[in-house]
């Protein structure tokens, strides 16, 4: 059995996020589907560094394919494109060792989310067009207190099957352009729909309708209200996954120009 590691970006817009369901189209289930037609007769395993959330997308979401076959990784990536639809791609694909495990291998994730400050015709499905005036300060101020070890249960689902709610967040960036505000959330792992409610109370400071000692509250106690400000995966793009000496581009670009 052969193990190779793949590079994927997608469109999330379609799917009812990576993880393979029944009666539901996913990205993995995509992935399988297009694996068991080129290697008919073969047992096809396809496993992903973490799961994205129904509608968003990923720049370079990584996972690893165990199947048994002599056929070239470059042979691989052609004959999965010709099979997959246009709104998922596989970048690339690298023969890999067992040891190697797109998600268990891997040492940190960032995410970028993308706001819109202007009403957009064709950027609608990437950003979250906000309407009120947004304080960049003090979001950009109050997003520093995510940083370090935190217990994240205030931001994660209340059905969550995550052992733990700690997360280590290493870093969190921002940039205003004149038409959008990026975010970039780097961490160890992320629960389901943390990215999302993170951005969602920065919105709500930069309202002005929280303050930094309401993030502070949700940090260090149980709360359901950052759940009320979840933000819409429109804007949310899984940048990278990091594994051993990988690094972060350190110039934080939109992922489309408005």
């Amino acid at each position: 059995m052969a193990r190779f590691k793949l590079y994927i970006e997608y469109e999330g817009t379609r799917y009812s996020g990576w993880q393979k369901q029944k009666n539901a189209k996913t990205i993995q289930g995509k992935l399988i589907e297009a694996a068991e037609k080129i290697f008919k007769g073969e047992q096809v395993d396809i496993q992903g560094s973490g799961r994205t959330d129904a509608g968003v997308h990923a720049l370079c979401q990584v996972a690893h394919m165990d199947v048994q076959t002599v056929l070239a990784p470059e042979i691989i990536k052609m004959k999965l494109n010709d099979e997959l639809p246009s709104d998922i791609n596989i970048l690339e694909v690298e023969k890999t060792t067992q040891k190697f495990h797109a998600r268990y291998s891997s040492k940190a994730r960032s995410y970028i989310y993308q706001i819109s400050k202007r009403r957009t015709a064709f950027g609608k499905p990437f950003v979250w067009w906000i309407k009120d005036k947004l304080d960049f300060k003090k979001m950009k101020d109050a997003s520093k207190l995510f940083i370090g070890m935190h217990d994240f249960k205030s931001f994660a689902e209340l059905d969550s099957d995550e052992k733990s709610t700690k997360v280590l967040i290493e870093d969190v960036q921002m940039k205003e352009t004149d038409n959008m505000i990026l975010i970039r959330i780097v961490g160890s792992h992320f629960l389901w729909k943390q990215v999302r409610r993170m951005v969602g109370v920065l919105v709500e400071i930069g309202r002005g309708k929280l303050t930094e000692n309401d993030l502070l509250y949700f940090l260090e106690n149980e709360s359901n209200t950052p759940s009320k400000y979840t933000a819409p995966p429109s804007g949310l793009f899984l940048e990278k996954v990091l594994y051993d000496k990988d690094t972060l581009d350190d110039k934080l670009q939109p992922v489309i120009n408005l």
